[in-house]
């Protein structure tokens, strides 16, 4: 005869049954990425230089702040690094911001029936394919003030008297930086955007114009909580992609104070600077606030649209 099984029973065993077959996976991604993070943690508590990282001494949290002889010494403490922190969250909440706009408006119009519409779908996938350091190098040349385009654009149609250095002018370079990165990823907020709009039922709109409600309310009332959860998913993604931005900006500008993100601080003191102890804390500190921001993220992306407002 066979035994009965209670709900709660069923869901323990799907329960145990989902970690084992997680397992594998979570001991590949714990040799994969947990044992570099805890060799850069530990790194991050000694002197350790790249030209004899074989002979180091504990010092603590020394790297990451320590008070001596009346002044503050360590990454928390370093200007440089504040001022990294500060560029790296214009350049995120910008650009995610307005490749977010731009993605949905673009969706939407992509969205409508037209004439030559799938060869538009493909032409705007085009920025997001193309490699970072690629896309990055070629509008180096675009905005150089010697040679580029840009220039000899806006020179041609009298918008500027003279060539402007965009990635050498301290005014300037974070925003170039921000429109590179709206060029580039704005197709991938655009693709799941797109996609989610091809799932929507179609009774919602005919409803809507049956009762003469206006296209903006229908896209606030009606679309905006239906695409929201892919909506959410690309603004995650580049979120924590525009946090950790190196290669784009490093191509760009290199060292330049005006448009260091917290990961180009991290490699130049790593690298450039040998400082291997310091260097790891300020990865460690990158890792820290990606890892907070997207803790943050998740909690707020459970609220829906008309819950925020």
């Amino acid at each position: 005869m066979t035994r009965a099984v209670g709900p709660a029973t069923l869901r323990a065993r799907r329960a145990r049954a989902a970690w084992w077959l997680l397992a594998p996976t979570l001991a590949a991604l714990a040799l994969a990425a947990g044992w570099p993070l805890a060799r850069t943690l530990w790194l991050s508590l000694t002197d350790a230089t790249l030209a004899d990282p074989g002979d180091f001494a504990f010092v603590g949290l020394a790297n990451y702040l320590e008070h001596d002889a009346g002044q503050w010494y360590g990454v928390l403490a370093d200007p440089q690094w504040w001022r990294a922190v500060r560029n790296t969250l214009i350049f995120a909440v910008a650009s995610v911001a307005l490749e977010t706009v731009l993605g949905v408006a673009i969706a939407l119009a992509l969205d409508v029936p037209f004439r030559g519409r799938a060869l538009v779908r493909a032409a705007v996938l085009v920025p997001w394919a193309v490699p970072t350091v690629v896309s990055a190098k070629l509008w180096a040349w675009m905005l150089n003030d010697e040679f580029g385009v840009l220039n000899h654009a806006a020179l041609a149609l009298g918008l500027i008297a003279a060539p402007i250095a965009w990635t050498a002018d301290p005014d300037l370079a974070l925003v170039a930086v921000i429109v590179v990165d709206v060029w580039k990823s704005t197709p991938f907020v655009v693709l799941l955007v797109l996609a989610a709009l091809q799932m929507l039922p179609g009774e919602c709109y005919e409803a809507a114009r049956v009762d003469g409600v206006h296209p903006v309310r229908v896209f606030f009332r009606v679309t905006l909580p239906l695409i929201w959860p892919a909506l959410a998913v690309a603004i995650a993604f580049r979120a924590l992609d525009a946090l950790r931005v190196f290669d784009l900006v490093y191509v760009l500008t290199a060292n330049s104070a005006s448009t260091m993100s917290i990961s180009v601080y991290a490699r130049q003191q790593l690298i450039d600077f040998q400082d291997l102890g310091f260097g790891s804390a300020a990865s460690t500190l990158v890792f820290l606030t990606i890892g907070l921001a997207a803790i943050v993220y998740l909690r707020l992306a459970r609220l829906r649209p008309e819950e925020v407002r």
